[in-house]
């Protein structure tokens, strides 16, 4: 579906990405995981058309991305939701998910996406008309995704989706991730948050630096002695 051959992402002089490899496939969850600064944002950002690339190649569905503008990239089903979840705060939380289906492919669709998110979102649909700057970080989280959902999205890449959340707000969006993908949505999944991100992925992939470190299936690299040091703190 999603294939990734050795790419390299500079800014100016500095090398942020360096001969990166990762393959998603349909219906799969996959995690990336890593510090702050070990490019996994910046991958997200190539693969949405957000960045150039220096080198390498980025396909899906044998068609390559390289080069493509955001605008068509999401046009593919290729959605990000960003960290910080971007909102707008002085629009209501439905007009900020209606922002999602701004594309002619999901136009004619809005109002049956709409009640998709809410029922989903259950929470939503009773705060569809409040400012989206009035809700708790849990709330605005939902509503990041609910945007992206309104786009119809193919691959859903989350970059840390329960940043700066309470230790129970962070469980119930891991527990809607989940949801998503055993409805056979197929989700890249960056976070800091790598018990609960490996626990529910099938495959990671570990960044440092730039670098690809680690990749193996989830519940090997949750034994793995590299990871339980540095990331769970065993």
């Amino acid at each position: 579906m999603l294939s990734v051959e050795n790419l390299t992402v500079c800014y100016g002089q500095m090398k942020a990405l360096r001969d990166v490899s990762i393959e998603i496939s349909a219906g799969q969850m996959v995690a990336l995981i890593g510090a702050n600064g070990s490019g996994k944002t910046t991958l997200l950002n190539a693969i949405s058309g957000l960045v150039p690339i220096e080198e390498g190649k980025i396909t899906w569905e044998e068609q390559s991305l390289k080069g493509l503008p955001p605008d068509k990239v999401c046009s593919k089903g290729i959605i990000q939701v960003p960290e910080g979840r971007k909102l707008f705060p002085a629009m209501t939380v439905e007009e900020n998910l209606m922002m999602g289906a701004y594309h002619p492919n999901v136009r004619k669709q809005v109002q049956e996406s709409l009640q998709k998110v809410f029922s989903t979102f259950p929470r939503l649909a009773d705060r569809r008309r409040q400012f989206a700057g009035s809700l708790s970080g849990g709330e605005q989280q939902m509503v990041a995704l609910g945007r992206a959902l309104m786009a119809k999205p193919r691959l859903l890449m989350l970059d840390e989706p329960s940043l700066g959340l309470s230790p129970k707000a962070a469980a119930e969006i891991f527990d809607i991730i989940r949801g998503l993908n055993k409805e056979g949505m197929t989700i890249l999944l960056v976070s800091q948050e790598v018990m609960q991100t490996l626990a529910i992925t099938t495959y990671g992939y570990v960044l440092e630096n730039g670098d690809l470190v680690l990749q193996d299936d989830c519940k090997c690299l949750q034994e793995d002695p590299k990871v339980k040091t540095s990331y769970l703190g065993m």
